[in-house]
């Protein structure tokens, strides 16, 4: 079954992208997205740019909306995400555990739908 691992970070968490802890932060990134690549259950998934790069089209009655970012008033910013392919929530809950945050944040985990028919 797939499974989306949502990654929220801290804004902590999400300036070491580009401070001096840049590289402890992409070093850990890229060991875990190698584990979950090398353990054969890597379906897709990508880093996101900051809040700051985002568009959004609201939908309002029969309107719709665009405007730029950011838009997120919360304590963490969406970074990335991972759709795995392992055999339950437990296996998915396993992975999720072995995110590299070290600065707060969360990983949310969701069954994916299965695609559309054909």
């Amino acid at each position: 079954m797939h499974y989306m691992l949502l990654i929220a970070e801290s804004d902590a968490g999400f300036a070491d992208r580009d401070n001096e802890n840049a590289g402890a932060y992409w070093g850990g990134w890229m060991a875990y997205s190698r584990a979950i690549s090398e353990a054969g259950i890597f379906v897709s998934g990508a880093g996101l740019t900051p809040p700051s790069s985002a568009t959004v089209i609201r939908f309002e009655s029969a309107a719709q909306r665009v405007e730029d970012g950011p838009f997120i008033d919360t304590k963490e910013q969406i970074g990335g995400f991972f759709v795995i392919d392992v055999p339950d929530l437990d296996a998915a809950l396993e992975w999720a555990r072995r995110a590299p945050l070290t600065k707060g944040g969360s990983v949310e985990i969701r069954p994916c739908l299965p695609p559309p028919p054909q």
